[in-house]
């Protein structure tokens, strides 16, 4: 039997990782493609030419999210997996003593919160139609209010606290039907989340995909009243 994915943000870094894993475990993955001046996911369809459908898919406008799902709609009636992970940064500087962009910080909650939520809302008929019903949602230690130690990054925390929030939310429903919810802390990563390449970070994507593979094969590991929010080695986290 077939099983079916989706992950967004899935160009390059941990989403296009975890598409890779996904691949290797037998699934069909529905790559959600933003840069399409990123070949990454054409060489990796070249391997895979039966089981990985590229999605154009700007999870910021509700005219891209409705097409994609639409598109996925065609192919299947059902998705064992989703994974939202596209997200952008903004602004990491600025205290509240600065002057602050707060046009920039509605893009960033557009992508960072409302984007998962839309495709969430989009696919969460599959979603329930399928045998698994696992929502992974990539969150941020940044999300969390309890353990909040920064003085800026206004934008990208507080976008990862809603996402948490909307999370809980899209749980409580989830849950009713047998599913869950798991909210993802991947760690600090070389990464293009800015814009540009960050090396910086301990981590290659490769590393905690490699754990999250393991996270959505056994989620009943993590069923609960509430979602789960735990890094990517499982350990738990503080809402």
């Amino acid at each position: 039997m077939t099983r079916y994915a989706c992950v967004t943000g899935a160009d390059r870094g941990l989403g296009y990782e975890l598409v890779k894993q996904l691949l290797a475990h037998d699934y069909t993955v529905f790559a959600g493609r933003y840069h399409v001046e990123w070949k990454l996911l054409d060489d990796l369809r070249k391997e895979h030419p039966d089981r990985l459908v590229l999605v154009d898919l700007d999870v910021s406008t509700d005219e891209s999210v409705a097409q994609a799902a639409a598109f996925i709609r065609s192919r299947t009636a059902i998705l064992e997996v989703l994974v939202n992970n596209s997200a952008i940064t903004g602004d990491n500087v600025s205290t509240i003593a600065d002057p602050l962009n707060f046009d920039e910080m509605l893009k960033v909650y557009n992508v960072n919160a409302i984007g998962a939520l839309r495709v969430t809302n989009a696919l969460y008929p599959l979603i329930v139609a399928g045998s698994k019903k696992l929502i992974m949602n990539i969150s941020s230690e940044a999300g969390s209010i309890g353990n909040c130690y920064r003085k800026g990054w206004f934008a990208y925390c507080s976008s990862k606290a809603a996402l948490n929030m909307m999370s809980a939310i899209t749980h409580n429903n989830l849950k009713e039907v047998g599913g869950q919810v798991i909210l993802i802390q991947p760690g600090w990563m070389k990464s293009w989340l800015s814009g540009k390449y960050h090396d910086e970070a301990p981590l290659t994507p490769d590393i905690p995909a490699a754990k999250l593979i393991g996270i959505i094969e056994s989620p009943e590991t993590y069923k609960g009243n509430s979602p789960a929010y735990i890094d990517y080695e499982g350990n738990p986290l503080q809402f």
